[in-house]
């Protein structure tokens, strides 16, 4: 590896998103340095973090329409039936729920969980609880994608949290999306939600932290039980 490599991998692009705020930041700091050193400086270390979030990384995806991959990354937050927000169609009965809470910390680039036909695309005007609440799936701002997958209907629905306030979704209804591929993005701090037929079993525990495109949270077709899992 070259250090031009070496340096390139240091620096994590940002998605284009972010340059309006990063922009703001970058300009409030300038004018704040004309009253105040130390504003200035508050000012400066502020924008860094909001380059950090909405920073866009390359993910390693596996490909495997066997295996459902993290929409994004956080901590799993909640594992098991529920039954499916009611814009989506999916009717009510159970599905398998995962769900994915990012902090402000997290990187906020959502991904699809699987490959397939996207066949419906809802948002939902709603309240701004804290997205770790599980009356969130229900009660808040939300958009919600189906996706026709080789392994029946999968769901992911973008949750937006206190702090939250705008959900940007990518995807377009009827069109094509690959597994790991980007579908949106929520500022800043939210939450996931993959919703999976009943046949799917989980991989992940909650309180397990999670990597959008990398992290297998279930499988479909897998014969062994939901695995045990010890905090150490």
């Amino acid at each position: 590896m070259s250090l031009v490599d070496t340096v390139k991998n240091v620096f994590v692009p940002i998605h284009r998103e972010g340059y309006p705020f990063i922009g703001a930041f970058a300009g409030a700091a300038l004018i704040l340095g004309l009253f105040s050193t130390s504003l200035f400086w508050i000012g400066l270390i502020l924008t860094g973090w909001c380059a950090y979030f909405f920073r866009d990384p390359e993910r390693v995806t596996p490909v495997d329409d066997r295996l459902v991959i993290s929409p994004a990354d956080g901590v799993v937050s909640a594992v098991g039936p529920a039954v499916p927000p009611r814009e989506l169609g999916l009717g009510t009965g159970e599905m398998t729920r995962i769900s994915v809470f990012m902090n402000v910390f997290s990187c906020h680039v959502n991904r699809s969980p699987v490959r397939g036909r996207i066949t419906r695309i809802e948002h939902r005007p709603g309240k701004f609880l804290n997205a770790e609440l599980d009356k969130a799936s229900s009660e808040n701002e939300r958009n919600g994608l189906v996706i026709e997958s080789p392994n029946g209907t999968v769901a992911a629905v973008q949750i937006a949290g206190l702090v939250a306030r705008r959900i940007v979704c990518f995807a377009e209804a009827n069109g094509n999306v690959a597994v790991g591929e980007r579908i949106g993005l929520i500022r800043f701090g939210s939450r996931v939600d993959v919703f999976l037929p009943l046949d799917a079993t989980p991989r992940v525990a909650v309180g397990q932290t999670a990597i959008a495109g990398e992290t297998v949270v279930a499988e479909f077709g897998g014969g062994a039980a939901t695995p045990l899992v010890r905090v150490s």
